[in-house]
């Protein structure tokens, strides 16, 4: 359920935190040209290209007869710890994706992330047996992906040696289509021949069960929480995995996926308060008059309601809708007003964007708010679902909800206009409970 939690410093946000600094550290370069004029880019990118060949990337061939060659590019920014302070430069060797061929230099390109109720329902239960919980990340984690495909690059600018030869890569490299997937197959194998099982609910969780002691994986491409009955078997299992994956132990979790964790005596405290204060100055409402509900209760917004928005206007419309839509992962109050702005995304007016604005007016008074999963005694599911009937004035489809909770702890909620048109009030509430059913499955 949503509470207010206690009203803190914020930390600074890392995106303007080089603006205070640039007397001390190398602006980011446009080029690459100007990059390889600074001693501290140019080592940034010695860096990476000796790690790509430390990791047996690729290999340096003359170029096939008719092979398309996939072209890149050196991308830089500032790394920030998370008090905002400067870290290290960071220059990556991307490749253009975009530029590859279906069937000929990809195929698959669909990869398992971890659900948001996943995660939610794994922290519950770890603040119920009080189990240790760890953030760890993999550097380079694309870089460790088998390719299946035959896929040519050029080398990277600044690391030329001939320009008749081409790399064929073993290893993915971000920007590939298919990078994502071989990573998570990658680990996804390595974690099987640990002993881990993928779940049949989510298959970016895994599970480990050795004797009386059990350990939980949750994977978000190169996010992984881990989470176990004893410190010990959390020990092994890292070991193991950094030794085939160089791991960065972040200790206890406290920020995963831009939320902050909280781990207090009754549970966990789920926060995103820096992503309310980036989105607000985003949209030019960071000092905006609050709202006291996220949504007008009078009645729905129709799509002919107001006058059609401008190309920029839009834009900025659909932008903020998605950023909000990313709120909705610890913000359970602001779901039903979030699905409504989106309904409307095909053709926004003036109405609709009064809408998306009174939502960040309501975020700016309530930027204190989380989520709270609270340690209790019981596992139990319930649900909780209800639907209007007809409500959407433009095709009369009814708009369902539920929410779910194990224990004390809400986990999982949704509000979604239904498919069909009901006949009915009784038939409306049903397919919401439908709806709710398939969740607690």
């Amino acid at each position: 359920m949503v509470t207010r939690a206690r009203v803190g410093t914020f930390k600074p946000n890392p995106r303007y935190a080089a603006t205070a600094t640039t007397t001390t550290i190398s602006p980011i370069p446009r080029t690459v040209h100007q990059a390889l004029k600074d001693p501290n880019w140019t080592k940034a990118m010695q860096s990476e290209f000796d790690a790509l060949n430390a990791n047996n990337t690729w290999e340096l061939i003359p170029r096939p007869p008719g092979a398309h060659v996939v072209s890149g590019k050196w991308i830089f920014h500032h790394k920030f710890k998370e008090d905002g302070s400067f870290d290290r430069y960071k220059a990556r060797w991307v490749v253009r994706g975009f530029t590859q061929r279906a069937g000929v230099d990809y195929g698959e390109t669909y990869c398992h992330v971890v659900k948001p109720a996943t995660v939610r329902t794994v922290l519950h239960l770890a603040a119920q047996r009080d189990w240790s919980v760890h953030q760890l990340d993999v550097n380079n984690a694309f870089l460790h992906g088998v390719l299946d495909e035959e896929v040519f690059a050029r080398q990277p600018v600044g690391f030329t040696t001939n320009p008749d030869l081409v790399y064929r890569l073993s290893k993915s490299l971000y920007g590939l289509k298919q990078a994502s997937r071989a990573w998570y197959m990658r680990l996804a194998t390595f974690l099987g021949s640990m002993g881990f099982k993928p779940t049949c609910s989510d298959s970016s969780l895994f599970v480990l069960h050795q004797g009386n002691e059990s350990i939980y994986l949750l994977l978000y491409v190169d996010d992984i929480v881990l989470m176990g009955s004893s410190t010990d078997i959390l020990r092994r299992v890292i070991r193991t995995i950094n030794a085939e994956f160089k791991l960065k132990d972040m200790g206890p979790v406290h920020f995963f996926l831009g939320i902050q964790v909280q781990r207090r005596p009754d549970g966990f405290l789920l926060q995103q308060q820096q992503y309310y204060i980036d989105l607000l100055d985003r949209a030019g409402m960071a000092d905006c008059r609050p709202s006291d509900t996220p949504v007008d209760t009078s009645g729905k917004l129709s799509t002919t309601t107001g006058t059609p928005l401008s190309t920029a206007d839009a834009s900025d419309y659909w932008s903020l809708v998605g950023a909000l839509q990313y709120l909705t992962m610890t913000r359970p109050d602001l779901q039903y007003a979030v699905q409504q702005a989106c309904l409307h995304m095909h053709a926004p007016t003036t109405a609709h964007q009064g809408l998306v604005k009174r939502i960040l007016r309501y975020i700016r008074g309530t930027t204190e708010l989380g989520l709270h999963l609270r340690r209790s005694s019981q596992s139990d599911l319930v649900a909780y679902s209800d639907a209007d009937w007809a409500g959407c004035p433009d095709t009369r489809r009814s708009t369902s909800g539920y929410c779910v909770f194990m224990g004390d702890s809400l986990i999982s909620w949704s509000s979604k206009r239904q498919t069909t048109v009901s006949r009915s009030s009784a038939e409306a509430k049903y397919r919401g409970v439908a709806n709710a059913v398939v969740e607690c499955t």
